[in-house]
């Protein structure tokens, strides 16, 4: 960066994130604005993360009571008809996910304006970022096919071998291996890649209420000019993910597990939210007046003086 930039910062975007999280959930506390903040915030992060459950995979199935009587029934069934009521629910999946998608993509939208203009609305900025949210949804659409596309392409080395059931001996134990490991650090960065384009793509569309795909470039060109300070950004960004995923199971652990219902758990980790998503906002705004969220406001008009009365003639 030449001497006349304006000096890159983490810690001070954080600070002033934490001062607007408080600023906006406790200055005054308003519960209903929480909820609706917390709405914006669930659908903002609809379907990006799911609880796993883990089953016993070595219990026996087979001294499960009914176990058998329903795999009797379900033999009983044709092919065709198994198979045509599997295609149903992968389809219906599917459109969940899309669904799912889209929303997210406007709640995205919904949850920067909440925390721009420190207000709890939800019609208002749906409407107004519509366009925004729908061509952010569908170049995510499209960056997840073509990821998806990618990492199939890159599992070929080492899945035809395992489908045609060669036996390896060591050697090829260790390629196999080394190729599993690479694979697998590529689609990690993939994902990485497009999370951070896609965290500044929002801000940028919403600045400048431009189409994904311009800032989709603008995004990129940020990085490419600034890679030490977005690197960074990133490995501090995911430091203060995992303190506050430490907090959120804290949290879920002291509520007796009432933060692990969808929208409430929300709502009851909200300055957690608050604080990451205006960090991000607080952060980008610090690389010119085209990337801060904060100078799309419409800033209030000086009240003309009063003009004396006019006199007698």
């Amino acid at each position: 960066m030449n001497g006349s930039a304006a000096k890159i910062e983490v810690f001070k975007p954080l600070d002033e994130a934490f001062q607007l999280m408080k600023k906006i959930l406790f200055q005054p506390f308003d519960l209903k604005k929480w909820f609706v903040i917390g709405f914006a915030a669930w659908l903002s992060n609809l379907g990006s993360g799911s609880y796993n459950f883990r089953f016993n995979r070595g219990a026996d199935w087979q001294n499960v009571p009914g176990f058998q009587a329903v795999s009797d029934a379900i033999n009983q069934i044709p092919h065709w008809i198994l198979f045509s009521g599997l295609g149903v629910i992968v389809a219906l999946v599917f459109a969940v996910v899309i669904v799912f998608a889209w929303l997210r993509a406007r709640g995205r939208f919904m949850l920067v304006d909440c925390i721009v203009k420190n207000r709890g609305a939800i019609a208002g900025p749906w409407r107004e970022f519509r366009e925004q949210g729908n061509s952010y949804f569908l170049l995510a659409l499209l960056a997840g096919f073509i990821i998806a596309i990618i990492a199939a392409l890159a599992s070929l080395p080492f899945m035809l071998p395992i489908i045609r059931g060669v036996t390896f001996l060591h050697l090829h134990d260790v390629y196999l291996i080394c190729m599993i490991a690479l694979w697998a650090v590529v689609f990690v960065l993939l994902i990485l890649g497009w999370t951070l384009i896609s965290h500044f793509m929002v801000a940028i569309m919403y600045r400048r209420r431009c189409l994904a795909l311009e800032a989709f470039w603008a995004a990129v060109s940020l990085i490419t000019n600034y890679p030490g300070e977005i690197t960074f950004y990133c490995l501090f960004w995911i430091t203060l993910g995992i303190g506050a995923a430490i907090a959120a199971c804290a949290v879920i652990l002291a509520t007796c597990c009432i933060a692990l219902i969808p929208y409430i758990g929300t709502v009851i980790l909200l300055p957690l939210v608050v604080c990451l998503r205006a960090f991000g906002l607080r952060f980008i705004r610090q690389f010119g007046p085209d990337y801060d969220v904060w100078a799309a406001m419409p800033e209030a008009s000086p009240t003309p003086p009063s003009l004396p009365p006019p006199l007698p003639s």
